[in-house]
């Protein structure tokens, strides 16, 4: 794995995930029988210390949210292996999980939906206490008016409902849920993407204060290239399913290896208008997960593919010290 631009003292990842793969069957017939798959994710492999965030970014429909779902266990893998604190929990019953759910959170992408509307907010971030028995009422009362001063919420607030919060205070309450059992990672599938941009810059801030303070680890999934230049130490940029490059964010956005990140990074605009610079237009669509192209997946948009390319699928290898990349011609 590629070296981080901020490495935090404890060398050893709270996180390992080592090929993961999530295929989702597709049945037809009376029989219900089998007659293939969507291939979500094919073979992911990356790691996350201790203080550390991890941008995963690529289209819509590329697998970075079924990335984030199955390393929670929240669906199980078809293949691979994840390791939490160097423990494997791949294949863990339900019941075994239960000590690893604490270690383990997630906020979700809309902040209205992912919240109960028929519990107070304080119930809300107070149920992760509840149901792992940590605290009684009354401490457990105390240390959910602490996390609503944490997020920037009045403790007054810890009485009303979901609808009488804005976007930005129901996100707040995302975060101090997943706070509330002293994670040490959290997934973020998508957290800034339904909030204003002014909005989004509080959150993100937050987000960033907290992972000092805490020294959490934070798996940043997002399709805004500037919101993860923003919060992320490495970046993983996805295709159809797989990694195809792999690196530190500042190397990643002065010097990408994969013809796939060079049109990612040419499509984001440059707020300087005298600033010209040619973009490097995608042509056709991305191919179904449900029958992707042989090879590598991007040869069927990208201007560089050789023969190579439609046959063989290229491995994810340095190319650079501390650069992966998946492609033949580099």
């Amino acid at each position: 794995m590629p070296e981080t631009a901020a490495r935090a003292p404890d060398p050893s990842p709270v996180l390992d995930v080592t090929d993961l793969k999530k295929h989702f069957p597709i049945y037809k017939g009376v029989l219900r029988r089998q007659v293939g798959a969507v291939y979500a994710v094919d073979g992911v492999s990356f790691s996350i210390r201790a203080g550390e965030t991890l941008g995963l970014v690529g289209e819509s429909g590329c697998g970075k949210s079924t990335v984030g779902r199955t390393v929670l266990r929240l669906t199980d893998p078809t293949g691979g292996a994840i390791k939490v604190d160097g423990e494997d929990i791949t294949h863990r019953s339900r019941k075994d999980l239960r000590p690893y759910r604490r270690q383990l959170q997630i906020i979700f992408q809309d902040p209205f939906s992912s919240l109960d509307p028929r519990m107070s907010a304080g119930d809300i971030v107070g149920e992760p206490l509840k149901v792992h028995g940590l605290a009684d009422a009354t401490e457990r009362r105390q240390r959910v008016a602490a996390l609503f001063d944490r997020v920037g919420l009045r403790k007054a607030q810890m009485n009303d409902y979901p609808h009488q919060f804005s976007g930005g205070q129901r996100q707040r309450i995302g975060i101090a849920r997943a706070l509330a059992l002293r994670p040490k990672l959290i997934v973020g599938d998508e957290p800034v993407s339904a909030l204003d941009v002014s909005i989004q810059a509080q959150v993100l801030n937050l987000m960033m204060d907290l992972q000092k303070e805490m020294g959490l680890a934070y798996l940043f999934i997002s399709h805004n290239l500037a919101v993860v230049e923003h919060i992320s130490h490495r970046i993983a940029v996805m295709y159809l399913g797989r990694i195809v490059e792999y690196t530190d964010k500042r190397t990643l956005f002065t010097s990408p290896q994969h013809p796939y990140t060079e049109s990612l990074l040419s499509a984001v605009p440059v707020p300087d208008p005298t600033i010209k610079r040619q973009k490097r237009v995608l042509q056709g669509d991305v191919p179904s997960p449900v029958n992707p192209p042989k090879g590598c997946h991007f040869h069927t948009r990208c201007p560089y593919a050789v023969d190579r390319c439609r046959v063989e699928a290229p491995a994810l290898r340095e190319v650079k010290p501390g650069q992966l990349a998946a492609c033949h011609l580099r």
